[in-house]
């Protein structure tokens, strides 16, 4: 087994861990949660009793108050005032009255589920900063898909005596996670120990340049390392890279309409700005969202509080400010002196810590962090699979970019062990591992329970992790 990594440094792809100084984070933010055992018993196997449970705790930051998130209706509607309270009651009475609407876009969904009055409040300005669009360029899809079974009917009725809310059957909804002590990228680096202590092969710094493919399947690939070229040659490939980057890639090149659509496809850039503060404590989350029209930062990062160990000295914290943004925009091409400024500057405004407060700071940028589900990108997606599931039989495509899936951590990671699955003689579709954890364990059971105990080791394979870097998630 071959596995390239274009990044010359970390393992990892989206879910590396960065360390600065001593100081660790993370890009993003990964917690570790499934609904489904077999990956949880495979993050127990790697790490064991290095996995620590957290609590969650995240709010949202409006107005100079903290409101928790997910939203508490009576909280949300307190702190509001009575006044907004009875216009955000009204606006979600106004909503069910127009149930009969047909909803194509996030902001059908939410104003669906929550009224427009909390929709204005809490969800636009947030999701319009995350994405760069208007909300009603976003497919509902994407809101059904991470908030599925929220909303202010359902939280209300959680306040009734007697009535639980299921958070099995609410995905934002898990108030405890695992985590390892020094982030996501410890995982990876064990994985990483294992492929090569099982005689696979790590070939770090190398960066796709061609997949060659005929009579319907792919043939070798060519990366480039400086100035160095190398062909892998393979009877199978799983590719993790973007979509549009493989598709670019092709020789010979796929059809005009299959680059076309390969080429709509959008993503969100993503910019971690990583500060250290000469202060113990700031604030008690794991994260915060940012929901202030006078600052650039969406979200807020507290790693002290995902792992003690992410931090050398418990006199300092280290905050990672997230900016949503365009590969080439204002925000991308400043420099990142200007970047840590911006971030010391917001954070007063804020009123959350003081300028002086910031002793230093680093930048890390990750292009293509967030496949955007804009209302063409199912047609275009599908043009690019009916075509590589033709042209290169032999190929897979798994996790996140991959597949163009705004998946998490646990679906991405599936896809990966079913792919491996398929190379050993499993038929597994990994397209129908979706979000909402239905794994289609019926179908898997009995080729899963084959495979569990097949080695790691697998002869003749290329795995593409070809995921960008220097920036991430």
């Amino acid at each position: 087994m071959v596995v390239v990594e274009q990044d010359p440094h970390h393992v990892g792809g989206l879910a590396r861990t960065i360390e600065y100084k001593g100081f660790r984070f993370d890009i993003g933010g990964h917690r570790f949660f499934s609904k489904n055992a077999e990956i949880e018993a495979l993050w127990t196997e790697l790490m064991g009793e290095r996995m620590r449970v957290r609590r969650r705790l995240s709010r949202i930051y409006y107005r100079g108050r903290f409101f928790k998130y997910p939203l508490e209706p009576l909280e949300a509607l307190r702190k509001l005032g009575p006044i907004e309270a009875v216009r955000c009651l009204l606006s979600y009475v106004r909503a069910q009255r127009d149930r009969h609407e047909p909803i194509g876009s996030f902001e059908d969904w939410v104003v669906h589920a929550f009224g427009r009055r909390l929709y204005e409040i809490f969800f636009r300005s947030y999701t319009e900063k995350v994405w760069g669009v208007p909300c009603s360029e976003i497919s509902a899809e994407w809101a059904a898909q991470r908030i599925k079974g929220l909303s202010f009917a359902s939280l209300m009725r959680s306040f009734i005596p007697g009535r639980k809310l299921r958070s099995g059957g609410i995905k934002t909804l898990v108030e405890r996670f695992r985590y390892p002590p020094h982030g996501p990228g410890e995982v990876w680096e064990r994985v990483a120990d294992l492929i090569e202590k099982k005689s696979g092969v790590l070939r770090m710094g190398e960066r796709l340049m061609r997949v060659t493919h005929s009579a319907g399947q792919v043939t070798s690939i060519t990366t480039q390392s400086g100035e160095v070229l190398h062909a892998h040659e393979g009877d199978h490939f799983i590719s993790t890279m973007p979509l549009a980057q493989l598709i670019s890639s092709l020789d010979p090149p796929a059809p005009v309409e299959v680059i076309a659509s390969a080429r709509a496809l959008r993503y969100r850039d993503f910019i971690t700005v990583a500060v250290i503060l000469e202060r113990e404590n700031v604030f008690p989350d794991n994260w915060i969202y940012i929901h202030d029209h006078r600052v650039h930062v969406a979200r807020i990062q507290n790693y002290k509080n995902w792992s003690a160990e992410m931090v050398p000295d418990p006199r300092f914290t280290m905050l990672g400010l997230e900016y949503f943004c365009f590969e080439g925009d204002a925000l991308w091409s400043a420099s990142d002196e200007q970047l840590v400024a911006i971030a010391k500057e917001e954070l007063a405004t804020l009123g959350l810590v003081e300028a002086s407060d910031v002793v230093d700071g680093v930048v890390v940028r990750q292009s293509k962090a967030y496949p955007m589900y804009d209302h063409s990108y199912r047609t275009n997606v599908s043009r690019v699979r009916d075509f590589l599931e033709l042209a290169t039989s032999n190929l897979q495509v798994a996790g996140r970019n991959g597949m163009h899936k705004y998946d998490n951590q646990d679906h991405a990671m599936l896809t990966g062990l079913m792919a491996a699955r398929n190379v050993m003689g499993s038929s597994f579709d990994l397209w129908r591992v979706n979000s909402d954890a239905e794994y289609l364990e019926d179908d898997a059971t009995t080729e899963a329970a084959d495979s569990e105990n097949e080695e790691l080791r697998l002869p003749g394979i290329a795995a593409l992790d070809l995921t960008p870097s220097a920036r991430d998630r």
